[in-house]
């Protein structure tokens, strides 16, 4: 929607009409605010209503919007004369954004990496993770898990992908068991497509340590993953995780490979990488590098304010006790939605890690069958329910509060508040987020919350 130029002022009412823009399905065409201003976790709307923003950007935003800190790195690049945009050149503002996300990646891959400024998007760093690994290892395909964003598409097009990996999960999993014998028949699995004779091996195995909005926000156990690093080590396959949406704390350690301590050999970051800014960045051991140049000169690899940004976001994350914080509201919030979900039988099942929480939303479960816990099976899992999601977030906005949709079948509210959120706030969100599921249980039609 476009408005006139005295709808941020507080004017006349703001006049919509149709906007020359592409109808392709984003956050903004779903959630029908028009912010004007915003601080924190608080969205003020071109109306002056408030709204509690619990989708951050895509998880994007670990400080929020416009924190002091953020802001402070951007003012000191544009007041100090620099170059806004460096392309590949070498820069101060470079080189402190390159020094410090040195000095903070995971052990075991600190040491002895190397990072490469990709450009803005999280593609660009895809892509430049995929032509490493196939020119180190001269194999071609790339293995991804099943509900992950690189599952669903091919890294080049015109590519064949290969079998799609199993992911564990506790409520849908693909052996119907669950629990650590899920994972581990998830990881025979893996071991038998990588290992099959008469087939080259993928140049990599891709990995979300927690599959985010795109999969409905499936933490990868612990034990899974270091079976993973293990098994890809043995068979000298590289490891790429993608940490775009779980780094710079969101999980509640640095990186969401901290909690399973393993060091992956590619690491793509973007997102909360850049402070808010588009930026995207490859960290990778140095002995992947082929030592061929790369593409050419890119205007968009020089971003100095986006460097400046995440910088500053990089260093205050790490030095201010929020990874911590986020491990501990994340349980709390976390027992609230399990309450939660006693008392409404749509909600299938609660998930998350740290501030990365997500409620799918189902048709109502079956009770289980009294032989289920007899012969260990896990209870079928109900069908997905996408409406009573876009019900649960109208009834959200309606009370001040942005979630975000998630999963494969559009049926996973997700909660990705900031890092700098208080108490106070989580506090209300999950009230706010009880009167809309109460809302919309009491509502038979769906469409009339």
């Amino acid at each position: 929607m476009v408005f006139s130029s005295s709808d941020a002022t507080g004017g006349r009412k703001p006049r919509h009409r149709p906007a020359p823009e592409s109808a392709a399905r984003t956050h903004a065409r779903s959630l029908p605010v028009v912010p004007v201003r915003a601080r924190g976790m608080t969205i003020e709307d071109a109306t002056g209503r408030r709204y509690l923003d619990c989708l951050s950007g895509g998880g994007t935003l670990a400080l929020g919007h416009n924190h002091p800190v953020v802001l402070e790195a951007i003012r000191s690049v544009l007041h100090s004369g620099a170059c806004s945009r460096t392309g590949g050149s070498a820069a101060a503002v470079r080189s402190r954004f390159v020094a410090e996300l040195a000095r903070l990646l995971p052990p075991g891959l600190d040491d002895a990496a190397r990072i490469r400024i990709c450009g803005p998007a999280e593609g660009d760093a895809l892509a430049a993770a995929v032509r490493l690994v196939r020119e180190a290892t001269g194999r071609r395909t790339v293995a991804a898990f099943t509900g992950s964003r690189e599952g669903e598409t091919a890294p080049d097009s015109g590519e064949a992908r290969p079998d799609l990996l199993p992911h564990p999960s506790d409520y849908r999993c693909p052996f119907g068991v669950g629990g650590r014998r899920g994972w581990e028949l998830c990881l025979r699995r893996a071991d038998h497509v990588l290992g099959r004779t008469g087939t080259e091996p993928p140049a990599a195995v891709l990995v979300e340590p927690v599959q985010g909005e795109h999969g409905g926000v499936v933490p990868a156990p612990d034990g899974w993953l270091r079976g993973l690093r293990t098994l890809t080590s043995e068979r000298n396959i590289p490891l790429i995780a993608d940490e775009s949406q779980t780094g710079v704390g969101r999980t509640g350690a640095l990186w969401a490979v901290g909690h399973s301590g393993i060091a992956p050999d590619v690491m793509i970051l973007s997102g909360t990488i850049g402070g808010s800014l588009p930026l995207a960045v490859l960290a990778h051991r140095e002995e992947l590098a082929c030592g061929r140049p790369g593409p050419g000169p890119d205007a968009h690899r020089g971003n100095q304010l986006a460097m400046a940004a995440g910088a500053a976001t990089l260093s205050y994350v790490a030095g201010s006790g929020l990874c911590e914080r986020a491990a501990l509201l994340g349980e709390r919030m976390l027992r609230r939605l399990r309450e939660l979900a006693l008392h409404h039988p749509f909600i299938g099942d609660v998930r998350g890690r740290g501030l990365m929480l997500g409620a799918e939303l189902v048709a109502p479960v079956r009770p289980p069958r009294s032989d289920d816990a007899v012969v260990g099976r896990h209870p079928r899992p109900a069908v997905p329910a996408a409406d009573t999601a876009v019900a649960v977030r109208r009834a959200c906005l309606r009370r001040g509060l942005i979630v975000g949709i998630g999963g494969r079948d559009a049926n996973v509210v997700c909660l990705l508040p900031p890092l700098t959120i208080t108490d106070e706030q989580a506090e209300s969100v999950l009230d706010r987020l009880s009167e809309a599921v109460a809302a919309v249980e009491r509502a038979g039609d769906r469409s009339a919350v």
